[in-house]
């Protein structure tokens, strides 16, 4: 779609909405396609987020930060030892251009972290903070660090069982390494289990990995020029997402790796100045975050509501375990699958600890949470759910509210960013989705065109639909491929074991140095 008509499209529909017939009418299909998808989703919602009994700890949440854990220690916590490796392979210093694969260390990593640099970052923790109070972020840092060695076993797995093609293409993630590791280990389910995994990809990329963005980014840009139906946005998203994931993978990560940095350092300096603006409440903040933490302060469910509110966020953000990004990672050039588990280890550092805890900070320091005078603990909304906020906001609102709070014009900064933040989410998912769909029907061009249109409707379908059923069903449909790809990995860590030994002798001994470009 050139540039031209995109324009002569969004000013079409903005003036088609703004007569109050089409207005309406636009309204009413919203509501429709908001009931029938909560209708439709609801079971499968409820399931993966039951709580223990006699509790309302999700057991997904449990499962999660268990696995992570248990990479942790089981790997001697690889991601403190191999870090500054990480950012030597990052750099290029070990790339040698003639190994397969299609993108580079930098490109792979560009494109898992637009997948996890996104809306999570921005309405997500807001989500957290303004239900498990600041002490969610504290958690949240926790959970990201554990994370780490959760990201570095999978896209280890990805790259070591991906398929590479005689035309230089690969394929690879869970699905590959759940069903040809099995094999090699000789255990039963493989296949089945790898089909599993694939069939909660694709719900994952039309929903969490679109639908949420497209759905959150209509919520900032109507909060900056006016209301306007949904579908709106959506259709324009569809039609620019679909201009570059027509490309494929060198396509995808040509975009990501210029957009990535970008974005990144525009969210990133716009949190700084705010902190600098306001750095004599930062002790105060980081205080809250702390005394939170372990108490609560009031919050509803007091330290377990923090502890499982910032868990749930920053597995959702950082998608550690999920093994979305192993799919990301396989198409990496090396010939080395253990170097591209060092560089994922930074995604969950970079997404989790870093902008995330950044966003917190600021919304904490805006005091747009309301805090009783008395007691000076948080006061609760009249549902007893979740902190009252100065003018209700809640999802990516009250992130916008706490920028515009320090600096008036800083909701438009915002909204660049989120609408760059959907983007990127957008095409790096529709890439996860593909490859599930190309595993369970087939490689070709039909097969690949047909999913990408399929995805760019739901781009349209997600703007339309209200937060409620369209974050419950993201949530839901990711951590699915969690509860697959987590049960997998436990089988399969000792051959991601063997290849860390492997290397590191090999690095000890000389045999792995340094390419001379």
């Amino acid at each position: 779609m050139n540039t031209t008509f995109k324009f002569w499209l969004a000013g079409a529909a903005a003036t088609l909405a703004s007569t109050p017939l089409a207005a309406q009418e636009a309204i009413g299909i919203d509501e429709k396609v908001n009931q029938i998808f909560a209708n439709l989703t609801g079971p499968f919602v409820n399931l993966i987020f039951a709580p223990f009994p006699g509790t309302n700890f999700p057991w997904i949440v449990l499962w999660l930060v268990v696995a992570a854990s248990v990479f942790t220690l089981y790997f001697g916590f690889v991601q403190f030892r191999y870090f500054k490796h990480a950012i030597q392979l990052v750099k290029g210093d070990f790339s040698d251009p003639n190994d397969a694969g299609e993108v580079s260390h930098f490109q792979a990593l560009a494109t898992a972290l637009s997948g996890t640099v996104g809306l999570g970052n921005i309405a997500g923790v807001a989500v957290a903070v303004a239900i498990g109070g600041p002490g969610a972020t504290f958690w949240m840092i926790l959970a990201g660090l554990l994370g780490m060695a959760s990201k570095f076993t999978e896209c280890t797995l990805g790259v070591k069982y991906r398929n590479e093609y005689p035309d230089g293409t690969v394929s690879g993630g869970p699905m590959y390494y759940i069903s040809k590791g099995f094999k090699e280990l000789g255990l039963p389910g493989g296949k089945f289990l790898a089909v599993l995994f694939s069939v909660f990809c694709i719900l994952g990329a039309l929903g969490g990995g679109n639908m949420f963005q497209a759905n959150q980014a209509h919520a900032q840009v109507s909060g900056i020029v006016g209301d306007y139906p949904g579908w709106i946005t959506g259709i324009i998203f569809a039609g620019v997402v679909f201009a570059v994931i027509v490309g494929g993978i060198k396509s995808i990560a040509s975009v990501t790796e210029k957009v990535v940095p970008i974005m990144g350092i525009l969210y990133v300096g716009a949190s700084l100045i705010i902190l600098i603006v306001n750095y004599d409440m930062i002790g105060w903040a980081f205080g809250q975050i702390f005394e939170g933490a372990f108490t609560g302060l009031g919050v509803a469910g007091g330290m377990v509501g923090a502890l499982i509110q910032g868990f749930k966020r920053a597995a959702f953000s950082s998608e550690a375990g999920v093994g979305s990004a192993a799919i990301a990672h396989s198409a990496v050039r090396t010939n080395e699958p253990i170097t591209e588990g060092f560089v994922s280890l930074l995604e969950p550092l970079i997404d989790t600890v870093v902008i995330c805890t950044m966003t917190a900070l600021v919304i904490v320091i805006s005091q747009q949470l309301v805090v009783d005078p008395l007691t000076g603990d948080y006061m609760l909304n009249e549902a007893g759910n979740a902190i009252s906020t100065v003018d209700g906001n809640t999802g990516v609102t009250l992130t916008s509210a706490a920028f515009g709070a320090s600096i008036g014009w800083f909701p438009y900064v915002l909204a660049v960013a989120v609408v760059l933040f959907a983007f990127s989410t957008i095409i790096s998912w529709s890439y996860y989705g593909l490859k599930a769909w190309t595993y369970l029907f087939g490689e070709g061009k039909i097969t690949e065109l047909t999913f990408k249109i399929m995805f760019c409707i739901f781009i349209v379908i997600g703007a339309a639909a209200s937060l409620g059923p369209v974050i419950d069903f993201s949530d839901a449909a990711v951590f699915a491929m969690a509860v697959v790809n987590i049960f997998c990995l436990y089988f399969l860590m000792k051959l991601v074991k063997k290849e860390l030994f492997s290397y590191k002798s090999r690095m000890d001994s000389g045999e792995i140095k340094a390419f001379v470009q």
